[in-house]
């Protein structure tokens, strides 16, 4: 089964947070996410790090993000995106990120986020949410 992650587990690996351990644990081997989760990644590094700390983040996400099989952010799930932030009402990213794992099916991937807000949407919809 593969793993669909948002950015708020993807900044983990890369920022010491709460539940980095568990967020590099849940993203060992290749893992799946929408386009736009590079724009919020790279966003959330430049926040949290500076100097030489940034670089080596930055590059490490770089590495990393050549592996992650992305999903493209066309009319398609776009579209999708745009009624699932009306049905679940939650923000436009997050809804993009719900239509990117949609593209991939419940029964063929989980989806990994520490964002409670998008957990409990994801729930809602029927997606096995890591981590439990």
């Amino acid at each position: 089964m593969s793993l669909y992650v948002d950015s708020s587990a993807v900044v983990k690996l890369y920022v010491h947070e709460p539940d980095s351990d568990e967020a590099a644990e849940a993203l060992r081997g290749q893992w799946v996410s929408g386009r736009h989760t590079l724009v919020e990644v790279r966003r959330a590094l430049a926040l949290a790090l500076d100097g030489p700390e940034l670089r080596l983040a930055r590059d490490r996400f770089a590495t990393d993000w050549e592996l992650t099989a992305i999903v493209e952010l066309d009319e398609d799930v776009c579209g999708t995106a745009a009624e699932l932030a009306e049905s679940t009402g939650v923000r436009a990213l997050d809804a993009l990120h719900l239509a990117s794992a949609e593209l991939l099916g419940r029964d063929e991937c989980s989806f990994v986020t520490f964002d409670q807000r998008l957990a409990a949407a994801a729930r809602s919809l029927g997606w096995t949410v890591l981590p439990e």
